[in-house]
């Protein structure tokens, strides 16, 4: 090996050794942040101290997601935790001319044609909210605890497919986050693989 590509190769090294240290972790303070919904209401997650809030990452084109919302699923739960003092937010973080980029209004629209109900949806084509939370799947989902303490991300749930069906059969580690939490226990799986589609950040 070259001294040239030594050098190359320890600057690669300490990169991802960089990218590692930085890489939010549960436990760690989740990063507070500014953002837009479609009702132009600005949001910060500052606000929401002493409450648990979920972050999940949406692109209705993507099968993954589809398969939550076209089965009930994924407004089931934003009725279940929202009715027990969670605050849920759905983040599009899909940029201009990407799968899944909608406008205020058409995700509005969107919101009433499949009774879906977060908190609120935020707008993120910039992806700076994303990028913050190293947002990698639609659906990726995020559960930070009142304290600010970021306590689950990871997948929805334990069955990465596409398949309605296995729904009814899956564990979903979102609920058993919130769950583990509101009973004063240790979450037990905080990090999980988020699936599937990539989130559609600007190239």
């Amino acid at each position: 090996m070259t001294r040239m590509t030594e050098r190359f190769a320890m600057t690669m090294m300490l990169g991802l050794m960089t990218l590692a240290a930085w890489a939010l972790q549960p436990g760690s303070p989740a990063p507070d942040f500014t953002a837009q919904d479609t009702h132009d209401k600005t949001h910060t997650l500052a606000e929401h101290r002493g409450k648990y809030v979920v972050l999940e990452w949406h692109n209705r084109e993507c099968p993954f997601t589809h398969k939550h919302y076209v089965s009930g699923n994924m407004q089931r739960l934003q009725r279940e935790w929202t009715s027990k003092g969670v605050v849920w937010f759905t983040v599009i973080s899909s940029a201009p001319g990407q799968q899944g980029y909608m406008t205020a209004d058409q995700e509005n629209s969107y919101l009433q044609e499949v009774k879906a109900a977060p908190t609120a949806v935020l707008l993120d084509p910039a992806g700076q909210l994303g990028h913050l939370y190293g947002a990698k799947t639609t659906p990726h989902m995020f559960v930070i605890s009142p304290t600010g303490l970021l306590i689950y991300e990871g997948g929805i749930d334990d069955k990465a497919t596409t398949d309605e069906a296995d729904i009814a059969t899956a564990h979903n580690y979102v609920s058993a986050a919130l769950e583990d939490a509101l009973a004063g226990k240790p979450v037990s799986t905080p990090v999980t693989r988020p699936y599937d589609c990539s989130v559609k950040y600007a190239h």
